[in-house]
């Protein structure tokens, strides 16, 4: 995840606007100095100029044009651009916001592809060769990026829909791992606090990309979070173990314990799924209806949370990290207690099984959507916009309770496919909510944020009103064992 979302923030220190209305689609590189190199610049040449601008000033020399991303001088006779900063720490794109939206989106083309595959190759082959090697390479492709950046944004684009291919796969066969890991009576709670990194992983990006940006350039914003992955996939390979029976490090009584929880499911080695069963069944589809709204607001919250809060207050990209990181930090906190919270209320028998998921479900919808619209109406003061911007982001981890587990309730035979299956519903919706963010960015004069939320706000309350009348807990008769069960 965090591969995914630091070209969020990088994204404003790689264009040289990020505003609604920014420059026409071409790739031209110009380098770009330390904002306060280029101020003593500026005032060595006697010029004035605007922040956030490209403001003509006319000199005995010619006209110099400046912005945040660059300063550039032309010659009167024959208008020649002649480059007058020489630092390529922090080199700089004309890329406009739909360009900019079309390349945050573009990973999610790669995730999508990759769902259903992965998914129904968990079944199939080793989880722990699945996960090591897509996360591998996922890294080896973050690590490309900036090498793409400079022969223009189609490249970038391309690197980006390979890296989701990658990431997709290790999304998908990464959560099969708790058929043979998580009791039932853990399973929310296991599988939420692994979740859980989907949100961690954006708030620790976001702080750090900040300080790298401002200190190292952000190139290396790529190159450090590529490394890191690549570390990481090593140490998949060397310590993770697909069954509890072949962990060296676990004790006898706790593998006797997690063996013994999932003895009374079934088991199948390789079970055909019966199709027209499985697209007939109003619970699955209300899921994946949820999961669309979810991953719309989930991935423009993440994808977006830099843009908006520069359009907002201005700041420069360190602050903005720093702010931007904060709703994550919550959505992972919120996301481990929802986790916590519905195991308790299954285990000590509160509430049911179905009662807990639509309770999560309708926390994890309806509040992001109540806080969405108190941003848009009663945030009038900067400490008004970052609480309704954080409460709006984190509550949404309430789904981790329900929706985003539900899968398993109904189907736990063909978890793997149909964890895909929705996942590719539910990606359709990130893909979708960025691509089009982009675009109303890059058209709406007046008032885009305004019709960004609306629309999140929208396919939030619709999707729930289905989930609330159709959405079911407990095994369907087409997910049963027909075979023998081992008890």
């Amino acid at each position: 995840m965090s591969q995914r979302v630091c070209m969020s923030l990088t994204m404003i220190a790689m264009v040289n606007s990020t505003e609604p209305h920014g420059l026409s689609n071409t790739s031209t590189k110009e380098p770009q100095d330390n904002i306060k190199k280029k101020k003593r610049q500026l005032k060595l040449w006697s010029l004035e100029h605007f922040f956030g601008t490209f403001t003509p000033i006319p000199t005995h020399h010619g006209t110099c044009c400046y912005n945040p991303g660059q300063l550039i001088f032309f010659k009167y006779e024959s208008q020649e651009r002649i480059s007058v900063c020489c630092s390529t720490k922090n080199p700089v794109y004309n890329w406009s916001t739909e360009i900019q939206g079309i390349m945050l989106s573009s990973i999610f083309y790669g995730i999508l592809i990759s769902q259903i595959p992965a998914g129904y190759l968990s079944g199939i082959y080793s989880l722990k060769k699945m996960v090591g090697s897509a996360l591998l390479l996922s890294s080896l492709f973050t690590l490309l990026i900036p090498l793409a950046a400079e022969f223009g944004e189609a490249l970038v684009i391309i690197c980006r829909v390979i890296q989701g291919l990658f990431q997709g796969i290790a999304l998908t066969t990464q959560q099969v791992v708790w058929i043979k890991w998580a009791p039932p009576l853990e399973q929310v709670r296991l599988t939420s606090l692994s979740l859980s990194g989907l949100l961690l992983g954006p708030c620790v990006v976001l702080l750090i990309t900040g300080f790298i940006c401002d200190s190292l350039g952000w190139p290396m914003v790529f190159y450090i979070f590529g490394a890191c992955g690549c570390a990481l996939s090593l140490l998949w390979l060397v310590l993770f173990y697909e069954d509890p029976k072949d962990h060296p490090c676990i004790s006898k009584s706790e593998k006797e314990y997690i063996t013994s929880a999932l003895a009374q499911q079934v088991s199948s080695s390789a079970p055909s799924l019966p199709i027209k069963a499985v697209l007939k069944s109003p619970p699955l589809w209300v899921i994946s209806l949820c999961n669309f709204a979810f991953f719309w607001a989930n991935s423009f919250l993440s994808l977006y949370i830099p843009m908006f809060i520069n359009s907002k207050f201005h700041i420069n990209v360190k602050e903005n990290g720093l702010l931007s990181s904060l709703p994550h930090l919550f959505a992972w906190i919120f996301a481990i207690l929802a986790g916590h919270m519905a195991d308790v209320f299954l285990s000590r028998n509160i509430l049911s099984l179905l009662t807990i998921r639509k309770l999560f479900t309708l926390l994890g919808l309806l509040l992001p959507a109540l806080f969405s619209l108190c941003l848009l109406y009663l945030s009038s003061s900067f400490h008004g916009t970052m609480i309704f911007l954080i409460l709006a982001n984190a509550t949404g981890s309430f789904c981790m309770g329900g929706i985003l587990i539900n899968v398993l309730d109904i189907a736990p035979r063909y978890y793997g496919f149909l964890k895909g299956f929705t996942n590719v519903i539910g990606l359709t919706g990130g893909l979708v909510a960025s691509t089009v963010t982009g675009v109303i960015l890059s058209q709406d004069q007046d008032s885009p944020w305004l019709k960004i939320f609306f629309m999140m706000v929208a396919n939030n309350v619709i999707s729930l009103i289905f989930y609330l009348i159709f959405a079911k807990a407990e095994i369907q008769d087409w997910a049963k064992e027909t075979q023998n069960t081992y008890l």
